[in-house]
């Protein structure tokens, strides 16, 4: 996928982060927000929002809160997929949801030699 001139699906996660970082500062400027603005109504500091638009890390907190501010948050529901539609898991379940995750099962493998362990050498 092309988003931006950059192909996310081997774009390192610092990449990424600069691509949205740089997205919202493009919409901050097109909805006619300062950043002054901007960290009133998300109720962020200042210079928070200056860290934000120069790609260094918030917490998700904030991309949040910065999102609503700016009238994206019915954005947030494209960014990860309903996990309920799964129709092959569900017939593989019985029709319950999944609780925990499992380690697939595999043969055994052979514990690493350890000192004392001399069955293996040949003398």
């Amino acid at each position: 996928m092309m988003f931006n001139k950059i192909d996310l699906s081997i774009a390192t996660s610092d990449q990424i982060e600069g691509l949205l970082c740089g997205q919202l500062r493009k919409i901050r400027l097109t909805r006619n927000f300062t950043q002054t603005r901007l960290a009133q109504e998300s109720g962020v500091a200042i210079g928070t929002i200056r860290r934000l638009e120069d790609g260094k890390g918030v917490s998700l907190n904030t991309f949040i809160r910065i999102l609503m501010a700016l009238g994206l948050q019915q954005n947030l529901g494209a960014l990860l997929p309903d996990p309920s539609i799964r129709p092959i898991e569900r017939v593989n379940t019985g029709g319950s949801e999944r609780k925990r995750a499992r380690l697939k099962r595999s043969e055994p493998v052979a514990s690493p030699w350890a000192w004392g362990d001399e069955s293996g050498d040949k003398k």
